[in-house]
């Protein structure tokens, strides 16, 4: 699967956040939004960027982002992760991968020598008209906020 790259049109998808309300890309219309990929809820590296974005959430808002968080987590562990750490952000349960194959996320990784499949940290800047704008795939995530509002 090859990952969505600057100026492509997103294709409209649909996933469960973590209360069960469908979230669709067609919802955002208008708007411009992040869609941060992360590998796995309650892990210290996604932890330290979901809580970056938060803590700088007033600020996204104010430059005219929506965010949206998505994992292959289950939506048990999405609203566990949401609620643990008072995210303003859904956070979508992308058990079957709908989202993550959309935009090429997923794919082989190497981990502490070990290689397996899984989702690269990526983010995605969307402008008003759903196409990507930007593409984040060194995340430094404990300084995301800063990667996404210098853009």
């Amino acid at each position: 699967m090859k990952m969505l790259t600057e100026g492509a049109k997103v294709p409209d998808f649909s996933a469960k956040d973590q209360d069960g309300n469908s979230i669709k890309l067609s919802d955002y219309k208008g708007k411009k939004l992040v869609v941060f990929f992360y590998p796995r809820a309650n892990t210290p590296g996604c932890t330290a960027e979901a809580c970056n974005l938060r803590d700088y959430y007033q600020e996204l808002k104010d430059a005219g982002y929506e965010l949206l968080g998505v994992s292959a987590d289950s939506q048990k562990k999405q609203a566990n992760f949401k609620n643990k750490f008072d995210f303003p952000f859904p956070l979508l349960a992308d058990e079957d991968h709908t989202v993550i194959n959309a935009f090429g996320v997923w794919g082989p990784k190497k981990f502490m020598g070990r290689e397996f499949d899984g989702i690269h940290r990526t983010t995605f800047i969307i402008d008003e008209e759903g196409t990507v704008e930007r593409v984040i795939q060194k995340v430094k995530t404990k300084d995301h906020a800063a990667q996404i509002l210098e853009g």
